[in-house]
Formats: C-alpha cells, structure tokens, sequence
C-alpha cells in the first residue's frame, strides 16, 4: 500500500500550534492559549502583564461591590459615541505590546482621581485625571490646551485647533459603572478630537482585576 504524504503546510501550522501551547503552558494561569505573559518596556520603564498564579485567590476588595449609589455611579452604555471604539482586555494589551515596540502614537489614560490610581493601575498608563479636562470641575483653558499639546500632540494654530496629528487614546477608569473616562472622553469630543482616535476600555479596573492581571503602584 502507497503511504500518505501529509501536506507540508499542515505539518507547520501543527508544529506551530504545539510550540504556541508549550509557550503558554508555561504558566498555570495565561492569558490565552497562545500568550502567557507579555514583557516590554515603556519611557525607559519595565513592565509586565500576566495574570495571578494563584488560583485560589478572589477579587480586590475595592472592586468586589456590586451596588454602588446611582446617580453618579450608573451603568454606562456599550458605545459611548459615534467612532469611539469600545474594546476589551485583549486590545488593551495589544495597545500596551505597540507602546513596549516604540510606537509613540498611543496613550494609555487612566482617567481616575489620583486617589483611586494609588490602590494600582493598569502597566504603561498614564494619569490624566478627568476633572482636568472638564471645565465644570475648574479646568482653566491654558491647563486644557496645555494636556492637549503637550500629551496628546495636538497643536493651535492662529486660535484654532489642530487634531490632524494626534495620538490614539486609549482610555479607562473604574469600569462599566464608572463615568470619569467617560467623561473624558465627552470633552474631548466637545474640543473636536477626532473620536477614531479615541478607544474605550469600558470594563476597566474592575474587569481587570476580575482577570487577575497585573497592576502597578505609581
């Protein structure tokens, strides 16, 4: 009987789902089949996401309520505007990997009070708390104009602003029932930053630390 030859190319794609699974397997805990963990540097600094190894242990205290006062903590929508792309742990990470490999167009914006990014953060963000972009809480034009220039790239031009070159944000805070990204992503839509440069991570801390994954202490 003539023997079977198997296809070349099939022998690849199993040899490289092995090797992508051994890599994974190399921590009881991934983050999916085919990333255990992710390492990278950042402005000069070494991060690392991965989730918590032990798998007895239980939520952050801090995100373990379910209930919390309605108004100001209300449940926010899937999709906060028209091309303000709403994404997931995943993308966030992704996003993070870009930022590790020198791509300086991206910001990763914690939009919370610096009380609340004290408890820990996600690795690579930065704090641009809400109510410095929000003139109803006492954020003065020069403050503003100062974030959106020297942060986010934006430049003004004879009194008129220029968004044609700004980085992509990706933006969060507490989670879905939390309102201070939200919030900074509405005034920055008022300002006229162009919302496809905008992405929402609407799970945020508490989804995040639902996962386990890693954070940092500023």
């Amino acid at each position: 009987m003539r023997a079977k030859t198997i296809p070349a190319f099939f022998l690849a794609a199993v040899a490289g789902t092995l090797t992508v699974d051994a890599a994974a397997a190399d921590l009881a805990v991934g983050i999916t089949r085919w990333m255990d963990k992710f390492e990278g540097t950042i402005d000069g600094k070494q991060i690392t996401i991965m989730r918590n190894q032990n798998r007895s242990a239980t939520v952050n205290p801090a995100f373990a309520k379910t209930s919390r006062k309605c108004p100001p903590f209300c449940i926010q929508p899937g999709s906060l505007a028209a091309g303000v792309e709403t994404i997931g742990e995943l993308e966030v990470i992704d996003y993070v990997k870009k930022m590790a490999s020198g791509d300086n167009d991206i910001l990763l914006i914690d939009s919370r009070t610096p009380d609340w990014v004290a408890k820990g953060t996600i690795p690579g963000a930065v704090n641009v708390p809400w109510t410095r972009l929000n003139p109803a809480k006492g954020a003065d034009p020069i403050s503003i104009s100062e974030i959106l220039i020297g942060q986010f790239g934006a430049r003004e031009i004879e009194g008129l602003w220029d968004f044609s070159d700004v980085k992509t944000l990706v933006m969060f805070c507490n989670g879905a029932w939390c309102g201070q990204s939200p919030n900074n992503i509405d005034n920055l839509l008022r300002f006229g930053y162009p919302p496809q440069k905008i992405k929402w991570y609407r799970g945020g801390m508490q989804d995040w630390e639902i996962l386990g994954l890693s954070t940092v202490k500023p």
